[in-house]
């Protein structure tokens, strides 16, 4: 496969957990950036969102007493307000500083998210984490109703550097550039550029692991 990049996996350290909720049509795809958050962080959980049959051992992680779970998702879908959390640093009556942050993201198209963030008994009572970039999306593969909605790795590197991990957030960054590019070269029709500018960054930057 000429443009591989299984031999520059990322290797960073951090001191946050975070768990994948994917819908069923987002498993399988090609173009799915969920799995890149779990190069980058490695402790990530992967679930299959149901909304009557949750995963047991989801349930069990959401419940553990180690982690503070906040969900991403953008604020104006938050009906109650005391829900919201803007500074992962500062406690409020939801959310627990002290713990290790478990950011919960919820992979699937807009519409698909949007129904797990409203069907989801088991997440109703979560905090939440809303980001809004200025920056449109450099995501390219996949067209949206809305050019400001990000791809999951995109939403995961800020909201990871929020969350005081700015080498992780970094790395994810680049990762998803590497993988955005690697990806576009395997599907143009038109003259591609062989010289992989984000694989050279990426490489230059030495976030994958040393052989």
């Amino acid at each position: 496969m000429p443009h591989c990049t299984c031999g520059y996996q990322p290797d960073v350290e951090s001191g946050l957990a975070t768990m994948i909720i994917m819908s069923d049509n987002e498993i399988l795809k090609p173009s799915n950036t969920g799995r890149l958050i779990a190069d980058v962080v490695k402790e990530t959980y992967g679930f299959e969102w149901s909304r009557t049959e949750p995963n047991e051992d989801m349930l069990a992680i959401l419940a553990d007493e180690q982690y503070q779970p906040v969900i991403v998702f953008p604020e104006e879908y938050v009906e109650n307000t005391n829900r919201l959390v803007t500074s992962f640093k500062q406690s409020t009556t939801m959310f627990n500083a002290s713990k290790k942050p478990l950011l919960i993201f919820l992979d699937g198209s807009w519409r698909e998210a949007r129904k797990m963030f409203r069907k989801s008994p088991y997440l109703e009572n979560l905090p939440v984490f809303s980001v809004n970039p200025r920056v449109v999306s450099q995501y390219i593969m996949r067209k949206s109703e809305n050019e400001n909605h990000l791809a999951t790795a995109e939403v995961a590197s800020l909201v990871i550097g929020e969350a005081g991990e700015p080498k992780a957030a970094e790395v994810l960054a680049g990762w998803f550039d590497v993988f955005n590019e690697g990806y576009m070269l395997s599907k143009t029709r038109i003259k591609p550029d062989l010289s992989k500018p984000c694989l050279t960054s990426y490489i230059e930057n030495g976030f994958h692991k040393l052989s």
